[in-house]
């Protein structure tokens, strides 16, 4: 069904140097890497071309045999020859690159891959050994192009869906940039309509009561409890702890320190977030959220290899404040915009899961 490539980019045709990733595919190094990991004489590198696909022998996370992926990016580029190339001859092309985003051909691997033999990375495979392994097809090439066709249009939706969340995500930094003051200004650059006013400067333990919730432990899990919150999302569920109901937390502990986040309640806390309550300051809770997230905290973190941030450090930390009613507009702005990234990622995520579904499905 398929033919072995081994074209040479002997006369530098190409040299742009790809890399497989488990989500995007076949992808230049430098937009993966941020830098170049070819050598610098890339003549002996592989060229392949558009519509071939790649067999990369190194296992990670989730891809416990190896990757295989079409070159859909570029109309060329170059590959170390660790890789296996190869072209469709006589299978639909749309249906091979669907059949590799399915785990059915692990088993084929595994019984060529040398036994026990995983070295620097690296499952040892040779390439004569790739191509006796079996694949499970419909006969005829109309249902293969169908199912091709069918997962081409579902990955042009996800990649559609994809895009508007990128650009949703890219839109909210911009404004996160522009609608709160830099360093010593007294105003934002881009304003709500109507709001002249300068705003004033305040610490953060002016304007709220801060607390770090008490350490729970495992014996206060309840099955029928409320969600706890921590450093790394909602972490189980406790009967007894610090409740809050929709208040600004920040990371206080651990990855992530110096992260704030709007907690919608009700939840527990943990000790390693620590709580801002606005509740009796004349505080717009959302806006205080964008406030902090706009203005880094991590320049507060303390700790090096442990990192943390302290009640000490954070009620001092400068916070720049319009009036309550520019407060409420740019509040309530951003929890509608966070609210439409939390509806596309929702309808990202069902797309994905519908998608891994269907290929479980429509493969043998």
């Amino acid at each position: 069904m398929t033919k072995r490539v081994i074209r040479k980019n002997k006369n530098l045709e190409s040299t742009l140097p790809l890399t497989i990733s488990a989500q995007e595919g076949l992808i230049d190094q430098n937009e993966f890497f941020n830098k170049t990991i070819a050598s610098r004489d890339v003549s002996g590198y592989y060229l392949i071309k558009n519509g071939e696909f790649a067999y990369n022998k190194s296992y990670s996370n989730g891809y416990p045999w190896g990757a295989v992926k079409r070159l859909n990016r570029y109309n060329m580029g170059v590959l170390s020859t660790l890789y296996i190339v190869f072209k469709p001859t006589n299978i639909d092309s749309d249906f091979l690159e669907k059949y590799y985003d399915t785990t059915y051909w692990h088993k084929e691997i595994s019984k060529h891959a040398a036994e026990g033999a995983r070295n620097h990375g690296l499952l040892n495979i040779a390439a004569t050994d790739f191509f006796k392994t079996e694949l499970v097809i419909s006969k005829s090439l109309e249902e293969q192009q169908k199912i091709g066709a069918f997962f081409k249009q579902l990955d042009d939706t996800i990649t559609l869906h994809q895009r508007k969340l990128d650009k949703l995500k890219r839109l909210k930094q911009g404004y996160l940039q522009q609608l709160f003051p830099k360093n010593d200004e007294k105003v934002p650059r881009v304003r709500f309509a109507n709001f002249e006013n300068k705003w004033e400067q305040r610490k953060l333990g002016e304007i709220s009561r801060m607390y770090q919730p008490l350490t729970i432990t495992g014996n206060d899990l309840l099955p029928d409890g409320v969600p706890v919150f921590g450093a790394n999302g909602f972490i189980g569920f406790f009967s007894e702890a610090n409740h809050i109901d929709d208040q600004v937390t920040i990371s206080a502990r651990g990855e992530g320190t110096g992260t704030p986040s709007y907690v919608h309640g009700p939840v527990w806390v943990t000790g390693n977030s620590m709580v801002v309550n606005v509740g009796d300051f004349d505080i717009d809770k959302y806006f205080l959220f964008a406030n902090l997230t706009a203005n880094s905290l991590k320049k507060y973190v303390t700790g090096g290899a442990q990192p943390q941030l302290t009640r000490d450090v954070l009620v001092k930390v400068p916070i720049t404040l319009p009036n309550t009613d520019e407060q409420e507009k740019i509040g309530s702005f951003f929890k509608q915009l966070d609210e439409t990234i939390t509806l596309h990622h929702s309808k990202l995520d069902k797309l994905n899961i519908l998608k891994q579904a269907l290929l479980q499905k429509m493969f043998i």
